[in-house]
């Protein structure tokens, strides 16, 4: 395997993983969801979602098909799931009341925020289903067929954990400075983003789920013709 294919494997997972993770997008949520936590508290949760989301990406892409074998679950049940969780998130972010802003200026601890690092910051908002998804399928691109067994061509798995590790860190700047980003806008832009993407969110976890509705349908449709 030459450079080239490892670099194109780099950029393929990156590419592939970036526009659902959408760090730039999830900013403002990340900092409606936390605004009782303390700037220090927010590098940190950052930090830990941000590790949290590469450990996710990694089990999916190297286990996720065995997990899920392992379970009797298909991915389509795993978009019907994640895609309700995602679009309750964002319609109770929708629909939060302004009046609720003195509630949410109280500081909350360090304890607490650690709490809900995993779910729901990492677990549906950065990586959800759609990414899981993903790394199921790019890691079963992945694997090679020998006899009977499967198994990894390691430099180009190597590849794809370093595009999703790449992912992670932007997930990391980008929630970081998720003050100054919103900052930037004003009260009434970041007003405006913060509602905004919580639709976009409501929005994105609707079609998770019609996805999920859609191969289902379509694999019960392929399943009765060969009957």
């Amino acid at each position: 395997m030459g450079p080239l294919v490892f670099i194109k494997t780099i950029l393929f997972a990156f590419a592939a993983l970036f526009p659902i993770v959408n760090p730039i997008g999830d900013a403002p949520i990340f900092l409606n969801l936390t605004s009782q936590y303390p700037d220090s508290v927010h590098k940190i949760l950052a930090r830990k979602i941000a590790i949290y989301g590469f450990l996710m990406l990694a089990a999916s892409l190297l286990l996720g098909t065995d997990i899920l074998a392992f379970f009797g679950i298909s991915i389509p049940i795993v978009q019907l799931a994640g895609g309700l969780v995602l679009a309750i998130t964002g319609w109770q972010l929708l629909s939060q009341a302004a009046g609720n802003r003195a509630q949410q200026a109280r500081q909350g601890t360090l304890e607490d925020a650690l709490e809900h690092a995993f779910y729901p910051l990492t677990l549906p908002l950065t990586v959800g289903p759609g990414c899981i998804s993903v790394a199921i399928t790019l890691g079963a691109h992945l694997r090679q067929r020998v006899g009977m067994r499967y198994f990894f061509d390691l430099p180009l798995l190597l590849a794809a954990m370093i595009g999703m590790a790449l992912v992670c860190v932007l997930v990391w700047i980008c929630y970081s400075n998720a003050d100054r980003l919103v900052g930037a806008l004003g009260a009434t832009g970041s007003t405006i983003v913060t509602r905004l993407s919580s639709f976009i969110l409501l929005a994105i976890g609707f079609q998770i789920m019609w996805n999920g509705l859609s191969s289902a349908v379509e694999q019960l449709a392929h399943n009765a013709a060969f009957r």
